[in-house]
């Protein structure tokens, strides 16, 4: 059994080796989620990558692979480099607790539509629909309208990963990213697991998941593809 560092080197595969099982598609050795769940997909082995990526192109337009170091090899005759996405990985270090002033609600699949469209508005292009099965989602509402989101997206059996963390453009500067944060890390601590996330370097949000309890650990790279 691999230990948890290990796993969160290559948090996609794992993800897909545990809890995601169900979704998994491998092209010789190379393993993705179901394009309809996520366009993610990992490796160990770049030079798998190559026919690997012609083979998933053929049912994803657009898709990624996920590294902390390895650079993956393609073949630019079915399959472009749209571009690679620097990105870091955050681990919870200590829980830091804060004010919950809001009602925040565990969306159930009735609000699937509203949950996609949001993420869309805030953060076009990667969502998937059916990305809402991946892990639990909840949300802030004001009038009636869905504001405010945190979900989970990757796991195992030892962490899971906080995610589309996003809040309506008219709804921004209330604290409600914060509470929803601070909510979802602490319902996977409940769950004995480890809390951590994924975003870009120099996101401006990283000193706000710095004051929740979150470290940097290490670099992951997100590379996005096309098919040609």
């Amino acid at each position: 059994m691999e230990k948890l560092e290990e796993k969160l080197k290559n948090p996609v595969w794992y993800s897909l080796n545990e809890t995601h099982h169900k979704s998994l598609i491998t092209y010789d050795g190379v393993q993705f989620y179901k394009p309809d769940i996520c366009i993610f997909g990992a490796f160990f082995d770049e030079t798998k990558t190559e026919n690997a990526l012609n083979e998933y192109a053929k049912i994803a337009e657009s898709f990624f692979l996920v590294s902390e170091k390895q650079n993956p090899i393609i073949d630019t005759n079915h399959v472009v480099l749209e571009r690679k996405i620097d990105g870091c990985q955050m681990v919870l270090e200590k829980l830091v607790d804060v004010e919950n002033t809001e009602d925040i609600v565990l969306l159930t699949e009735k609000y699937i539509d509203e949950v996609y469209d949001l993420i869309w508005l805030v953060m076009p292009g990667f969502y998937q629909r059916k990305s809402f099965y991946m892990g639990k989602f909840y949300g802030i509402f004001k009038e009636n309208k869905l504001v405010s989101i945190t979900g989970q997206r990757m796991q195992t059996n030892d962490f899971i990963e906080i995610s589309s963390v996003v809040t309506h453009p008219d709804y921004t500067k209330r604290g409600y990213a914060k509470q929803l944060i601070s909510y979802v890390t602490k319902d996977i601590l409940k769950e004995k697991k480890l809390p951590i996330l994924h975003t870009n370097k120099g996101n401006p949000a990283i000193p706000l998941y710095k004051k929740l309890g979150y470290k940097l650990t290490r670099d992951m790279n997100w590379w996005l593809f096309r098919r040609k």
